[in-house]
């Protein structure tokens, strides 16, 4: 259930009472009404895709009287949660959460680096100006810190003397710009884990691979509760208080209805989420803020209005023989509008509007209504103005907002494997059996024609032939097995998918070997990089943008996070093997011991990259510029020490120990022809004919 963000940006509520605006009641209604209507074909692929993930057959599938089997392979679900979980291993395989923020190349506003001034080192400053010239010293800066350089960080600064660029004397240097990213960085990893965002993501991508498209909305404003213990005179008391932080949620497609007519959701109008709640999940309204009790509490008077839909019976496949029509009768059918209304409806329901409205102008609002009631009406709480939801497809589909999954893409194929599996149980069932042809004139009357083994018919006397013959079918199920192997092949196809990714054994061709299994696994990623990018465009940098404007705005608690960044996505970087990568690294890194090439290498940035790429914190192990000078120098001193033992060492004459080195040990005779050393052992040079030892003399020598 949602809960609006509590600090509006104005206290825009409807001041009418909610029986005296059924223009709105009626225009939300017309308006998903509309939605309702044009998604109709969407429901009936989301069927089709969820059926064939389940296993089951529907009412388009019919069968000859002759088929017995109706078995079903589930190779979709296979293919599904092997696509969504090479998808959670990417995005999730690091701790943290697959954003990040970074400032801009050229920064504005806050400074990319700045340096203490060397002795005689001063800033050169116009003795004119005006107000607003950037050159005002705000409280906690000098005359030499520029305004606004620090961002956020000019209280840590405070009375430092500070001038805008790189240091030029190696002396210490701060980068405002980068300080500022990592800090929001970290701000928002925060928000999100303690907020179960990845939870909320996994499923989400679990429905985008099943549907083909997965929705998040927020961030929105939620009062947490912190539990918080204080010790007082030797007693632990709770003192717990209310935190306002921004929470993330995931929305069904079964439950989105957007603009028709847009193609995405930057196109669209309005956007309206359908929400199921029971009678306490409704009475919980009236503690949010804006939300009208009055008409809550004729809701509840009224019962429930909630209706359910044709799909709803498929999917959530409850008993209606057990419950009965009234599982419905405790629920109630609210509907949530995020979109624009007229200046004359907004004025009928009494909105508090900005000054200087154009009369032609449309009006951003939050409308919830139930029951013929209108629940809460708000402007929209976001500046700039904004639909709070993130719909990410799997696969694009260039002309409609919902995207295209797995089980649509190899719905043809899912459907062969079905049908030559069922014939070819259907074969073996008859080619396993004998069928027999028997003769009935050929054998005694009234004889039971039943068979077991030693079984006797008794013929008729005089009769020839043959009275009982078996009869054997051809067996088929071979043909049809090879064509299901084709149709599992076109499956891979298909969705891009390798069956060696999900565990299939006996792979033979290319896949035998390291390097061909090598260029699979790579052609398979071509897939997921195409997914990974839309993940990456269509939800985490717009959830990362959203997240990012909601605490400049709302999260008055921070206010060094503030500065001229970026939010960049890591799913496509991800993807690429931590194996490839660290091997790519660490040949990089032998590259550098050439002296000639260190130079032109980040050596920090480098180990720093090595160390991530083995899922090691590189904050824990890496030093920074400052501390490898101070280890350098201590590095440093320790060989010194040691050089200087040895020479003393070497000084002090000490005794040889036994079996060290006495020299240079003499080496054979290099006039010896034989090459023995004047020994016995060794080849020599080979004896000519004529001289002793020659094996072709005749002994006279």
């Amino acid at each position: 259930m949602a809960q609006e963000d509590v600090n509006q940006k104005t206290d825009a509520t409807s001041t009418v009472a909610s029986d005296e605006v059924p223009s709105l009641v009626g225009y939300i209604e017309s308006k998903y009404n509309d939605s309702k209507t044009s998604r109709q074909t969407h429901e009936s692929r989301w069927l089709r895709a969820y059926k064939n993930y389940r296993g089951v057959y529907d009412s388009t599938t019919q069968f000859r009287d002759s088929e017995k089997s109706r078995v079903f392979i589930k190779i979709t679900k296979t293919k599904t949660l092997a696509a969504y979980g090479q998808i959670v291993d990417v995005l999730f395989a690091n701790k943290n959460f697959p954003i990040t923020v970074e400032s801009t190349p050229v920064p504005e506003g806050i400074a990319n680096l700045m340096h203490t001034p060397a002795p005689g080192e001063e800033q050169i400053k116009s003795p004119y100006g005006f107000e607003g010239d950037d050159s005002e010293l705000l409280p906690g800066m000098t005359e030499a810190t520029p305004k606004n350089k620090l961002g956020g960080l000019a209280s840590e600064y405070e009375g430092m003397t500070l001038l805008e660029g790189k240091s030029r004397h190696g002396g210490p240097q701060i980068s405002p710009a980068k300080e500022t990213a990592r800090r929001m960085e970290k701000l928002m990893h925060d928000q999100l884990l303690q907020n179960n965002g990845v939870n909320v993501l996994r499923h989400s991508i679990f429905e985008s691979v099943l549907l083909g498209t997965g929705i998040i909305k927020g961030p929105l404003g939620y009062n947490k509760t912190i539990h918080k213990w204080s010790n007082e005179e030797g007693e632990r008391t709770y003192a717990p208080y209310d935190k306002l932080v921004p929470k993330i949620e995931g929305v069904s497609c079964w439950d989105f209805f957007p603009d028709p007519a847009a193609t995405s959701l930057d196109d669209c109008d309005y956007v309206i989420e359908r929400h199921k709640f029971t009678r306490s999940q409704m009475r919980d309204l009236m503690n949010m803020p804006h939300f009208d009790s009055d008409a809550i509490i004729s809701c509840l008077e009224m019962g429930g209005n909630y209706t359910t839909e044709y799909y709803e019976d498929i999917i959530q496949t409850y008993d209606k023989q057990n419950y009965g029509e009234g599982t419905t009768s405790d629920r109630y059918e609210v509907l949530e509008y995020w979109g624009t209304i007229d200046l004359y409806t907004a004025s009928l329901i009494g909105l508090d509007l900005p000054e200087k409205t154009n009369a032609l102008e449309q009006i951003q609002v939050n409308a919830w209504i139930c029951n013929g009631k209108v629940l809460r009406t708000v402007l929209n709480p976001f500046t700039p103005a904004r639909l709070p939801y993130q719909a990410f497809p799997y696969e694009i589909n260039p002309y409609q907002l919902f995207g295209i999954g797995i089980p649509e893409n190899m719905e043809d194929a899912q459907l062969l494997m079905n049908g030559h599996v069922r014939m070819a149980i259907d074969n073996l069932a008859l080619a396993g059996n004998l069928v027999f042809d028997v003769d009935e004139a050929s054998l005694v009357p009234g004889q039971n024609m039943d068979i077991f083994p030693g079984k006797i018919f008794r013929r008729q006397s005089g009769v020839t032939g043959t009275a009982i013959n078996g009869l054997k079918f051809p067996n088929t199920a071979p043909e049809n097995l090879q064509m299901y192997l084709q149709a599992r092949q076109l499956a891979d196809e298909e969705t891009g998918i390798p069956s060696i990714m999900h565990g299939q054994t006996g792979v033979s061709g290319t896949g035998r070997t390291a390097a061909g299994l090598s260029m699979l696994m790579g052609g398979a990623n071509l897939s997921i990089k195409t997914v990974m990018k839309n993940i990456d465009d269509f939800l985490l940098k717009p959830l990362g943008e959203a997240l990012f404007q909601w605490n400049m705005q709302f999260d008055l608690d921070n206010p060094d996070v503030v500065g001229d960044l970026e939010i960049k996505p890591k799913g496509v970087s991800s993807i690429m093997q931590k194996e490839v990568r660290t091997q790519r690294l660490t040949a990089l890194l032998q590259t550098v011991a050439n002296p000639m090439l260190a130079p032109f290498i980040k050596i920090p940035n480098l180990i720093r990259e090595l160390a991530i790429a083995q899922d090691i914190d590189p904050d824990s192990l890496v030093n920074d510029m400052d501390d490898a000078q101070i280890f350098a120098e201590m590095l440093k001193g320790l060989n010194v020490g040691q050089e200087n033992s040895t020479q003393n060492g070497q000084s002090g004459q000490q005794p040889g120990s036994m079996g060290s080195p006495t020299g240079v040990p003499t080496g054979p005779n290099q006039n010896d022809p034989q090459g023995t050393g004047n020994g016995n052992i060794g080849v020599g040079n080979v004896p000519q004919s004529g001289e002793s030892n020659f094996t072709g003399n005749n002994g006279t020598s």
